[in-house]
This record gives C-alpha cells, structure tokens and sequence, in this order.
C-alpha cells in the first residue's frame, strides 16, 4: 500500500509539472507576442474546467469600447427574465434615434419612424455593434448605471459602465470611463456560458447572437479553423491626431472540436501600431491559445 501510495503522488506530481510546463510556455508565447508592439496588451484566459488560468496585466484597466455592450446586453435579459420586458416587446424609434455615427439600424431605418421589437435592437447592438440600437437599449434600461449596478450584482465588481456610445463620441477621454480589467471581463464571459445569471432561453438567443458577431473576424476568429464558434463581443476605438489606438478588443468563448471550450480576452490598448497589427495581436494570441488547448485535449 504504501508503494502504490508512492507511485500515485508521483505520477501526480510528474502531470502536475507537465501542465505548469504548458500554461508557462503559453504565458511566455503571449507575454513574447505582446511585447513585439508598440501597445499595452490585456490577456485573460479561462481552460476549459476553470483549467489552465492565465493572465497578462489582468488586473489593469482597459477601456472596453463596444465589448460593454455583451454585459449591456445581460442586463436586458435579466429584466427580460425577471419580466420587466419582452423579447417581443416594441419601441418606437424617431428619427432623432438615428445619429450619425456606426449604426446599420440607421440604414436600415434613416428617417426612424418605425416599431421594432427588443429583439432586433438586441441583434443590431450585440451582432452587428450597433450604436444607436445599444443607446436605445441604455435608455430602455434607465441608463448606464443601472447596467453598471446589475453587473456589480453579480459579485463582479472591476467593470465600469459609465458613457453611451453618444457620450463617448464627444470627447475622446469618456471612452476611459466604460473600463474592465481583463480577469473581470474573462469572469463575466465565463459565468454566462456555464449558465449562471440568465435564464435558459435567454443565455440561448444571447450566445447564438454572439456567434453571429460580424465584426472583428481577423481577430480571436482570424487564424482559427473555418467553422469554429467563437461567441465574441468586440471593440473598437478611432485613431487621434497622435496616432494612437485607444482600443481594438475582442473578448469571447470558444469551442473546441470535441466540444470543451475555454474564454479568451485580449485587450489591446493605447497602441501606437496600424489597424491590421492590432489585429494580429489578437489573432495571434487566439492561435496560440488554441493550439495550446488542442494539443493538451490530444494528450488526454
């Protein structure tokens, strides 16, 4: 007995060693791909099982962008839930609705004038980044700080949702009040798809609307095979006179092939590099991710 007591804690110590020998070597890939650029890159990233648990600056502030608008979106399911509003519900949109700025629901809809339901606006922000449809949604809700405050419900206390999109477009410092830390975000995503917050059907519609995202598909997407879900929320700031990137970000879930799957943040902020290069740092850092967990699923 006390031989095979022996053995076993051996073997455990020996697997032990070899998974902290991965993750450190995936810490040092993503730690090597960041410090290539001129930008303050956030990474958080959660194994599947809670396994493998990583991070780069994962307690720093970074500003969030249109990644707000997936915590935004939870807390239009909650009340949906909680049933203070409907999926079907409709809202009357103005042309005052329809400001100048990212928003195919404009184009859909130029002169406003029109009903649609909580659903399509749900689908024109979380999908396709919609910024007039997420104000919409802000002031349906009663304002940013009671999607700040819902979020804070949930024992997640390092996201900041302060601005609307209108807000942020004013002046170019706002967008540094709508902040996360990439642990918090990383939590955020995670507890969602493990089924924790929402209702059943609720976290159904609210994932197949992140698959669905349109934007950043050279991002967390963009080296992973075709076909892959990726759950995602992206992010993405102007460029100032001094040619610096307050934000491109992509946070998400991905699935591996046999069906686990693991969260990925990364944040990239303040960058002095071009638009595709921001890219590439996440895109990059999603491959290294991936084959990481690939290559430990086939060890199994």
């Amino acid at each position: 007995m006390c031989l095979k007591s022996t053995t076993t804690a051996v073997l455990f110590f020996l697997l032990t060693s070899v998974v902290y020998a991965q993750t450190d070597a995936l810490r040092k890939k993503i730690r090597s791909l960041a410090e290539a650029r001129q930008a303050n890159v956030g990474v958080a990233i959660v194994g599947p099982f809670g396994q493998d648990t990583l991070t780069l600056h994962g307690q720093q502030h970074y500003p969030m962008q249109s990644t707000y608008k997936f915590p935004l979106a939870l807390t239009v399911f909650n009340q949906i839930d909680h049933g203070q509003l409907r999926l079907d519900q409709k809202v009357h949109l103005t042309k005052a609705d329809m400001l100048p700025t990212y928003s195919p629901l404009r184009e859909q809809y130029p002169e406003g004038d029109v009903d649609v339901t909580i659903q399509e606006l749900l689908k024109y922000t979380v999908t396709y980044s919609d910024n007039n449809a997420c104000d919409i949604l802000f002031r349906l809700i009663g304002g940013t700080a009671v999607a700040d405050r819902y979020i804070h419900t949930l024992g997640i206390s390092d996201i900041a949702i302060v601005a609307t999109e209108e807000e942020m477009s004013r002046a170019w410092d706002v967008q540094y009040t709508n902040w996360t830390t990439p642990v918090a975000m990383a939590r955020l995503l995670t507890e969602f798809h493990e089924g924790k917050h929402l209702a059943a059907g609720s976290r159904a519609v609210l994932w197949k609307m992140m698959v669905e995202t349109v934007p950043g598909a050279k991002r967390l997407k963009g080296q992973l095979p075709a076909g892959t879900p990726v759950g995602h929320r992206t992010g993405t700031s102007d460029t100032n006179e001094q040619g610096v990137t307050a934000a491109v970000n992509d946070v998400g879930v991905v699935v591996l092939p046999d069906g686990r799957t693991y969260t990925i943040v990364v944040l990239v902020s303040d960058s002095r590099e071009k638009p595709a290069v921001n890219e590439k740092i996440i895109a990059d850092i999603s491959k290294a991710t991936w084959d990481h967990f690939l290559s430990s699923s086939k060890r199994k």
